[in-house]
């Protein structure tokens, strides 16, 4: 099949990219001009684990191209997924500017039959105002809308792509459930994954999904808070109700709050959603409520430890990735911490495999940021050490070596990675998220 993917950003990399490998031929098409050039060169503008190679390797073998051309982008492929961006605006609500362009861009150039399918996040009845925004170009009088929403994970988003567990459409038109059924068909072999339904439904799907597994990780870390005022260790209360197969140990675990592109800004614009048809939507409010609080309590804990006192105090940061196998720092815990340790007039030195260079690109070259080269370099002469990102790098350490690298023996350990009598007994201070053990740790003066 010919298929035109509009959006080179994450999600329409990734939707080029696994739809060439298997043989069909794309064409991918963003208004960034020096994005495109960038691809071109076959530089990858964000990290993915594997995205790099496959793109290299349907780009050599003709599978894949890139344009700037909306007209060329339009008349070329039968199928035309649009995956670009739908930012929050200031109430919340996602903004479709950039989704509508490309709907105009299609009304203005289509020449004969096309399957329109949205891969963007979209508020339910996005799909209806593209129908109206193409139609009204004049020149479309044959073509189809559906919806088809992206469940990608950063860092596992060509796993979760070709293998994964169903391939949601949304749509009314016989013929465009023939089309997607013969375009994702390489991935649906083995077994049926299909899940057709109205569009509205899988509009709202997606929206659903996200904000079930935030509230997930929302209530563990209630629990985490809980645990802690009451003495109890959240890990052993994590196994417990995990056995639970009605439960299970999925999104669980407890820490220092989500952050990213989808959660944050999906939950936001499904209360939004809400907001505009008159229903309170109390959860959703909670969920958010409760993940902005928990960002906090790293620096509360460190706050704590430090005795109030930050001027002057350099801290250590392992991880400033909002989740391992990124480069993404939106809404990242990580940004939380480091800006109110500024704000107390602290200094940072952190660490993270692969987001350096964002870190750089958010914050510049600031006189209280350093960005060391590994781990243990990032300890050198720190006050405390805190942990945002559960890389697994970090997962094996060496006690007594961050003992030795730390000004003052202290570990803030916000995705419970470590066990807290091995720490303790090496010395070090330690405390971690729910953990009731390991607050009552003395910190030894510096």
């Amino acid at each position: 099949m010919r298929i035109t993917v509009f959006g080179a950003g994450y999600v329409g990399l990734v939707t080029a990219a696994c739809l060439a490998d298997v043989g069909h031929r794309v064409l991918c098409a963003d208004v960034d001009v020096e994005r495109v050039r960038t691809l071109d060169r076959g530089e990858v503008p964000i990290y993915e684990p594997g995205l790099k190679t496959m793109l290299a390797r349907n780009r050599e073998e003709g599978r894949l191209a890139f344009t700037t051309d909306a007209g060329q982008a339009v008349r070329f492929g039968t199928l035309l997924f649009i995956a670009v961006g739908t930012p929050a605006g200031e109430n919340g609500a996602a903004d479709l500017k950039h989704v509508l362009a490309v709907a105009a861009a299609i009304g203005e150039h289509i020449d004969g039959y096309r399957l329109v399918v949205n891969k963007s996040t979209v508020p339910v009845g996005t799909a209806d105002r593209v129908r109206a925004v193409i139609a009204e170009q004049g020149r479309a009088d044959d073509f189809d809308v559906c919806s088809n929403p992206e469940f990608l994970k950063e860092g596992a988003a060509i796993e979760d792509f070709t293998r994964g567990a169903r391939i949601v459409v949304g749509t009314e038109s016989e013929r465009a459930r023939e089309l997607m059924r013969e375009c994702y068909g390489p991935y649906n072999w083995n077994r049926d994954k299909f899940i057709f339904m109205d569009t509205r439904s899988a509009e709202l799907t997606k929206y659903a999904a996200n904000t079930m597994l935030a509230t997930k990780i929302s209530f563990m870390n209630e629990m985490a808070n809980l645990a802690e005022h009451l003495g109890a260790d959240i890990e052993q209360v994590r196994l417990g109700i995990g056995s639970d197969p009605r439960i299970g140990y999925h999104f669980i675990y407890p820490g220092c709050g989500y952050g990213g592109a989808c959660f944050p800004k999906d939950i936001q614009a499904l209360e939004s959603m809400a907001r505009d048809a008159g229903y309170p939507a109390r959860i959703l409010q909670a969920v958010e409520q409760v993940n902005r609080a928990q960002k906090d309590t790293l620096f509360a804990k460190l706050q704590k430890a430090l005795e109030g006192d930050l001027a002057g105090k350099t801290i250590a940061v392992w991880g400033l990735a909002y989740k391992p196998n990124t480069d993404d720092m939106r809404e990242a815990p990580s940004r939380s911490l480091m800006e109110a340790v500024w704000a107390q007039g602290g200094r940072i030195q952190a660490y993270d495999p692969e987001a350096a260079k964002e870190c750089h690109r958010l914050y510049g070259r600031r006189p209280d940021l350093t960005l060391a080269d590994d781990r243990y370099q990032a300890l050198e002469g720190a006050d405390a050490l805190v942990i945002c990102t559960e890389w697994k790098e970090f997962r094996v350490v060496d006690a007594a070596e961050i003992k030795t690298r730390l000004h003052r023996p202290l570990v803030i350990d916000g995705r419970n990675l470590y066990d807290p009598p091995a720490l303790q007994r090496a010395g070090i201070a330690y405390f971690a998220v729910g953990r009731g053990d390991s607050v009552q740790v003395p910190l030894a003066p510096a």
